[in-house]
């Protein structure tokens, strides 16, 4: 893709050009057609070369043969006129192999050496990519995180992007190499190896990208874009083509599989384009991007769940300020991150503070929650993993009323109860009871009418 609007035949022209092929080149001219030429060279946009980052997750790396497949749509790329950055996830299977055999040495692993472990996985990938590459004749190069270097804070297994000095890949890339980059992976400013957290191949790609201004984002999936809800569970879900930043940014947040929260962040920063398409199939995909007053005109955009929290309830405790923050102080020091919050009404003194945190988190919340719990001198502690969190997100919320009370309305229908509420400006979410999650994405997909049929 070559700024979204040069085509490749013009690229084909000015080559043949270059190369004294003139026959070949008039007749590229010919199927181009001169004025469509000269409408690019008085635009002002043509650039003979895109940098084009390319994101391979663990399903389209998860055996030889796709990682053949994958070598040949970066050749593509490649062939086309492009600079090729390729960022790739370990493959499929191989992270959760490395974090159980963490999880069999003790009951909280070390997070440093968690991230020494874990970071190997994309060691392999890297270099089975390069490989496949350099034997069909191109010139290609992996590198670790640390070798860009992809520099980051140092919060072992959730660290954050800071810094990507970019000569060396820019060195390369003017060689004519594919450079190609482990995802998920960095290195603090102490020489330590970190991991971004799961699904952190997307930030790596985005980040590259911003970067290195890169023309365009390509995050490649075993899905051909955003959908309306999963399709797993509504067959007749629907690929959306264009969605804003703060939308996928809620969805990402909600549990849609997609894309990682941050590297939605860093896109929205930097005003990344990001192109979430399949590595199966050539289908165009799901532009996420800025909000446009298209997107304002729709409701709802999606429906999104996730199984993957868990609650935990502090009882009967002093209703008086600080609290709430002796509760919560100690889960932010131990960089728990605390999603859906509820406080109830004050009854003689004394009041139940709720929260949500992810299954991941879960034990370690327990355990932190029931000494903070003693500090407070709660009455008890009640925990419950059979939880979903469900969530409407549309952007159109912002000027439309009524979806809270749609959504609820639906839900009562089929007895569904909601245990906790939350809001934002484009976005409900109400807790339930985790039998009744496809139920729910169900229903209200159907009473937001965004059924692809």
């Amino acid at each position: 893709m070559i700024r979204k609007v040069c085509d490749c035949r013009f690229l084909l022209t000015i080559r043949c050009f270059l190369d004294n092929k003139f026959i070949l080149a008039i007749l590229y001219l010919y199927q181009f057609r001169f004025d469509s030429i000269l409408g690019y060279l008085t635009s002002g946009r043509v650039r003979l070369m895109a940098l084009v980052v390319q994101k391979y997750g663990g399903t389209s790396m998860g055996s030889i043969e796709r990682i053949k497949n994958v070598a040949r749509r970066v050749a593509k790329g490649f062939d086309e006129g492009n600079e090729m950055i390729v960022v790739v996830s370990a493959m499929s299977g191989e992270t959760n192999k490395l974090v159980a055999l963490a999880n069999e040495t003790c009951e909280f692993p070390d997070l440093r050496e968690y991230d020494v472990l874990v970071a190997s996985g994309e060691q392999v990938s890297i270099a089975l990519l390069a490989m496949t590459l350099i034997g069909m004749g191109y010139k290609a190069k992996s590198y670790h995180g640390w070798q860009v270097p992809i520099i980051t804070d140092s919060v072992s297994s959730k660290a954050r992007i800071e810094e990507i000095p970019d000569d060396k890949v820019r060195a390369d890339l003017k060689d004519g190499v594919i450079v190609i980059v482990a995802g998920f992976q960095g290195i603090d400013r102490q020489g330590n190896v970190t991991t971004l957290g799961r699904g952190g191949s997307d930030t790596s790609a985005v980040a590259m990208a911003a970067a290195l201004k890169a023309d365009v984002c390509e995050i490649y999936t075993d899905v051909d874009g955003v959908y309306t809800t999963d399709p797993n569970i509504c067959s007749d879900a629907r690929k959306v083509d264009k969605i804003s930043y703060d939308e996928m940014l809620e969805l990402a947040s909600l549990g849609a599989k997609v894309l990682q929260i941050r590297s939605v962040e860093f896109a929205k920063k930097y005003n990344v384009d990001i192109h979430v398409r399949s590595s199966f199939n050539d289908n165009q995909g799901t532009i996420v991007t800025k909000e446009d007053k298209e997107m304002e005109a729709v409701l709802v955009s999606g429906i999104a769940y996730d199984k993957n929290e868990a609650k935990i309830a502090v009882m009967h405790v002093p209703d008086k300020p600080g609290i709430a923050a002796k509760l919560l102080t100690p889960l932010s020091d131990a960089n728990i991150s605390v999603d859906m919050i509820v406080q109830n009404v004050s009854m003689d003194g004394f009041t139940d503070f709720t929260f949500t945190v992810t299954k991941a988190d879960f034990k370690k919340a327990l355990q932190i929650t029931g000494d903070a719990a003693k500090v407070v001198e709660a009455k008890e502690m009640i925990s419950d993993e059979n939880i979903s969190k469900i969530s409407v997100v549309g952007v159109g919320m912002r000027s439309h009323a009524g979806v809270a009370t749609k959504m609820f309305q639906a839900l009562a229908a089929e007895g569904i109860n909601i245990q906790m509420i939350s809001t934002s400006e484009i976005k409900v979410s109400v807790v339930i009871d985790s039998k009744y999650t496809e139920l729910a994405v169900r229903v209200l997909h159907d009473a937001f009418g965004l059924s692809g049929k």
